[in-house]
Formats: C-alpha cells, structure tokens, sequence
C-alpha cells in the first residue's frame, strides 16, 4: 500500500507518497488489463443475441476494471515491506511509564 516518509529539512516537515508495488501487484494489474482487453473484443461482434457480447463482454469488464486491477493495486505481497515496518516499530518504542509514575499523577485526582 501507499507509505508516506517522512524527511526533515530546515525544521520543516516533508511527507513524500511513495507507492509500493511489487512485481506480484503488476502482474495482477496484467490480468486485468487482460481481462478489460479481452472484454472490450468479445464486445465489438455485431451479434445483437449473442451471449458473448450481451453477457460474457461485460462480466469480463466488470471483473477487470472494478476486481482485479483495485486488488492489483490495494493489496500488499511485498514481505520486504512487512519486515521493514516490523523494524520501524521496534526503533520507535516508546519508554514505559513505571508504576511510581502513574500513582504520583492519579494522586493528584480528589475524590468527593
């Protein structure tokens, strides 16, 4: 999926989108384009009763443009990815509060 990086420079915050395909993703993206080609011949037969034109060409469309080329784009197959933000999380630990720390400030709570 999309990742947005964070650089900073001159005290100024930048996010740049990146987009994270791998050659998983551009090969279903493939197929759906395959599919929507596909489609689209199937659909030019001048057959007016035919079952390819009225019912095969546009479940063949319908698959391409809105299954098969979003999953192509949405979904993560990239393992590389995964091991990265595993690593990123464990870089951006935050310290644990002790329990001295949590009892000071609910001291501060008056009961009625």
């Amino acid at each position: 999926m999309a990742k947005l990086k964070t650089q900073y420079k001159k005290k100024k915050k930048i996010e740049v989108f990146q987009l994270s395909l791998g050659t998983f993703n551009y090969l279903v993206i493939g197929i759906g384009i395959i599919f929507i080609i596909i489609g689209y011949v199937l659909l030019s037969e001048n057959s007016v009763d035919g079952f390819m034109p009225t019912v095969a060409a546009p479940i063949l469309l319908v698959l391409g443009y809105c299954v098969i080329i979003p999953l192509g784009i949405l979904l993560n197959f990239s393992k590389k990815e995964k091991t990265e933000n595993i690593s990123e999380l464990k870089e951006d630990e935050t310290p644990e509060i002790s329990d001295t720390a949590v009892s000071s400030a609910s001291s501060n709570v008056k009961v009625h």
